[in-house]
C-alpha cells in the first residue's frame, strides 16, 4: 500500500516514541504492556490495516506462549525446592563461574530444539536461585537472552524467525530444509553463544552475594495469583507486538525492501522494538543471496536483545524478574552495539 507523507511521519515518530518513552517516563515503564498495546493500535490505525483477520491473529498468537508461561510457572512453583537444591549443588561442585558459563551455553545451544520460550522460562527460574546481586543477575539474564535469541534461529521450531525464513526459502533456488540455517549461520551463532557464556562467567566476585536471597528481590511472585498475572501481562505484550508489527509493516516495506546487505544489517536494529519475524517476512525472498541472508539474520538476532520488546525471551524474563527498561538498557544496549560492530566486521571479512 502507498503511504502518504503524513502517515510516514506519524509511523516514524511512533518508532521514536516506542524507543524513548519507556526509558524517560516512569509511568510508561511501569505499564509497558499497556503502552505498547496503545502504540500498536495507533500504528494499525495510521496504516489503515485493521481487519478481522488481524484482530483474530492478535488474539490467537499469544495463546501458546501464555499457556507455556502459565504451566511452566505452576510446575516450577511445585518443584521449586528440588530446583533450588540442584542449583546449589551445581554451584558447590563446579563453582559459580562455570555454573554461569554452562547455563548460558546450554540454554543458547538447546533453544533451537526446546524453543526460545522454554529456554527463557528455565532461565527466569534458575536466575533467582543463584547467589548474585540484582545487577549481576540482570547481566546474566541479558547475556543469556542474547544467547537464546541467537541459538533459537537455527531451526524452524526454535522461534518464529526461523520458521518464516525456512518457509520462504523452501523452494528453488535455496531449497531450505531443517538444517539450512545451521549450515549458513552455525559457526557465527556458536561463536556468539560462547562469547555470551564467557561474559556471564566473568561477573566479578564483588558483585556476588551469599546464597539464599529471596526471589522477591527481583520482582518474582511465585503465588498462583502472581503467576496468572504474569501470564496475562505476557499475553498483552505479545498481542501489542502483533499490532505494532503489522502497523509498521507498510513503512518497513516502503523503506527497506531494496537495501543492500550492509544497509539492511544496520536498519535491522529496528528489531530492538519490532518482531524480528515480521522484518524477516518483509526482507527475505527467494531472490536473496546467501551473503545478504547471513547479514540480515545476524543483525536481527543481535539487535533483538537490546531492548525488552525485542525478543520473547526478554519479555518473559523481564516480566518474571521485574526488570525495568532502564535496567535492561544499562546491561544490554551497549553490549548489543559492540556485538553489532564486531559481527559486521567479521561478516564483511569472511563473506
Amino acid at each position: 500500500m502507498e503511504l502518504s507523507i503524513l502517515q510516514i511521519i506519524l509511523l516514524a515518530s511512533l518508532i521514536v516514541v516506542v524507543l524513548v518513552l519507556p526509558l524517560a517516563v516512569h509511568k510508561v515503564e511501569e505499564n509497558l504492556e499497556a503502552f505498547l498495546f496503545a502504540c500498536g493500535a495507533f500504528a494499525v490505525t495510521v496504516s489503515h490495516v485493521w481487519s478481522g483477520h488481524l484482530i483474530l491473529t492478535a488474539l490467537k498468537d499469544p495463546i501458546k506462549i501464555t499457556l507455556a508461561v502459565l504451566i511452566a510457572g505452576l510446575l516450577f512453583r511445585k518443584f521449586n525446592t528440588q530446583l533450588q537444591k540442584l542449583t546449589k549443588k551445581a554451584v558447590k561442585a563446579i563453582g559459580l563461574r562455570w555454573t554461569l558459563f554452562l547455563i548460558v551455553l546450554i540454554l543458547g545451544i538447546t533453544s533451537s530444539v526446546i524453543t526460545a520460550i522454554i529456554a527463557a522460562l528455565v532461565l527466569a527460574e534458575v536466575a533467582v536461585m543463584l547467589p548474585l546481586e540484582r545487577a549481576s543477575r540482570i547481566k546474566l539474564v541479558t547475556f543469556s537472552c542474547y544467547a537464546i535469541g541467537m541459538g533459537a534461529v537455527l531451526t524452524a521450531i526454535g522461534e518464529p524467525l526461523g520458521t518464516v525464513v525456512i518457509s520462504k526459502l523452501a523452494g528453488p533456488p535455496h531449497n531450505a530444509g531443517f538444517f539450512y540455517l545451521i549450515q549458513h549461520l552455525g559457526w557465527f551463532v556458536v561463536g556468539g553463544i560462547l562469547f555470551m557464556a564467557g561474559m556471564a562467567s566473568s561477573i566479578r566476585a564483588e558483585e556476588q552475594r551469599a546464597p539464599g536471597a529471596k526471589a522477591a528481590e527481583m520482582g518474582s511472585d511465585s503465588t498462583v495469583k502472581g503467576i496468572a498475572i504474569r501470564a496475562g501481562k505476557v499475553y498483552l505484550f505479545v498481542m501489542a507486538l502483533t499490532f505494532l508489527g503489522d502497523g509498521l509493516k507498510p513503512l518497513a516495506m516502503k523503506t527497506i525492501t531494496h537495501l543492500s546487505a550492509g544497509w539492511l544489517y544496520w536498519i535491522n536494529m529496528l528489531s530492538a522494538v519490532l518482531d524480528n519475524a515480521t522484518l524477516a517476512a518483509i526482507e527475505v525472498t527467494p531472490a536473496i543471496n546467501d551473503r545478504t541472508l547471513t547479514f540480515l539474520l545476524m543483525s536481527l538476532v543481535i539487535s533483538g536483545g537490546m531492548l525488552i520488546p525485542g525478543n520473547i525471551p526478554n519479555i518473559i524474563c523481564a516480566s518474571k524478574l521485574g526488570i525495568k527498561s532502564k535496567e535492561w538498557v544499562k546491561a544490554a544496549f551497549g553490549l548489543g552495539i559492540v556485538l553489532m560492530i564486531a559481527f559486521f566486521v567479521l561478516l564483511s571479512a569472511v563473506l
